[in-house]
């Protein structure tokens, strides 16, 4: 799937060469979030899964590098739903649509195989991804601690 976003961006599904450049928004995203440079990246393997065939699966938002990622995780029990897990737009990258693309793409997804319901998570501070979500038709369904589930019914 590559589709082009506002502003001349590309979104397509990542592939084995995007990894290094994943773990570093992943690391970006983090620093973000916690307001420190002291974070940990992905252990080893843990972004293999979506590179081996199955469901799951990352989207990438790319200009002249990869700007933004989403992982989107495909579950089957109980019931069916997919779980936007990581999500990062490089800073110099952000508000010019590129996050609202790569949501509209997984959604696009769970249509092409049939999955009616996404979640994410969202920190209780980040105000502005908040905001998008709820602009965007997701609705708080409750709160865990520092973040909120966040949940969205695909239609056909």
């Amino acid at each position: 799937m590559d589709i082009t976003a506002p502003n001349g961006y590309n979104i397509r599904t990542a592939v084995p060469a995007d990894k290094e450049r994943i773990c570093s928004l992943f690391k970006e995203m983090l620093r973000t979030i916690y307001d420190t440079d002291d974070v940990k990246g992905y252990e080893d393997g843990v972004l293999d899964k979506y590179f081996a065939g199955g469901e799951d699966r990352i989207y990438v938002a790319e200009s002249d590098e990869v700007a933004a990622y989403l992982s989107v995780e495909v579950h089957h029990e109980p019931g069916d739903y997919i779980y936007l897990d990581d999500f990062s737009v490089s800073r110099a990258h952000r508000n010019k649509g590129v996050g609202t693309a790569l949501i509209a793409c997984s959604e696009s997804y769970a249509r092409e195989i049939g999955i009616p319901l996404i979640f994410l998570h969202v920190e209780q501070h980040n105000s502005a991804a908040l905001r998008l979500y709820q602009r965007l038709g997701w609705s708080v369904c409750s709160y865990e601690g520092h973040r909120y589930l966040m949940k969205k019914y695909i239609t056909k």
